[in-house]
């Protein structure tokens, strides 16, 4: 591999304790299941790229994006209870990005195509819930309030039909209620 390609991936290091202590484990690709490496990760180092963390293994639970930085002790940052079992490393992508949001669940309803970064779909157009989304080009990050606060979910391209559905299968997720997306930002070059 070249060495701009080595650039292009991502690099995490896990750490057993807050502050970068006790045993480490490097990672530059999706991980499923960290405690099979480590028993618990309550720190973290982003050298490059950005990445969703989960709080249980096989990308679910409650999910927090973590672009380049040092994260020293991220359970009190995130007022998370338990420590980081699964990651995905979230590729660049170089190009335009396309999505539609549906009013209602299986696309129905209200539709809008977005290509920019959405701070309240309530005010920009009208729509008082998002239930569903085909994200076609790009990689998104979707909260579920407005101006970009709250919990969040990583959305890559492909079709979500249900949030509801996908939310009661996400573990920690499932307790939020009726989850619906009230605001949309692009993953683009400013976060890498």
């Amino acid at each position: 591999m070249t060495s701009t390609g080595m650039n292009m991936m991502g690099k995490i290091t896990f750490y057993e304790e807050r502050n970068f202590m006790g045993r480490s484990y490097e990672c530059m690709n999706d991980m499923s299941d960290i405690s099979s490496y480590m028993s618990r990760s309550q720190s973290c180092r982003v050298e490059r790229g950005c990445f969703m963390v989960y709080d249980r293994t096989n990308y679910m639970g409650n999910q927090h994006f973590m672009r380049r930085g040092e994260y020293a002790d991220y359970m009190s940052m995130f007022n998370w209870s338990d420590s980081i079992r699964s990651c995905r490393m979230i590729p660049m992508h170089r190009g335009s990005y396309r999505m539609r949001i549906y009013e209602r669940e299986n696309f129905g309803g209200q539709m809008h195509e977005m290509m920019d970064d959405c701070d309240n779909i309530m005010d920009r157009y009208r729509m008082n819930n998002c239930m569903s989304c085909n994200v076609m080009e790009g990689h998104w990050l979707m909260y579920e309030q407005p101006n970009y606060r709250g919990r969040m979910m990583y959305m890559r391209p492909g079709e979500y039909r249900n949030f509801q559905q996908m939310m009661g299968g996400m573990g920690g997720m499932g307790s939020m209620g009726n989850m619906r997306f009230m605001s949309m930002r692009r993953i683009n070059d400013s976060f890498y």
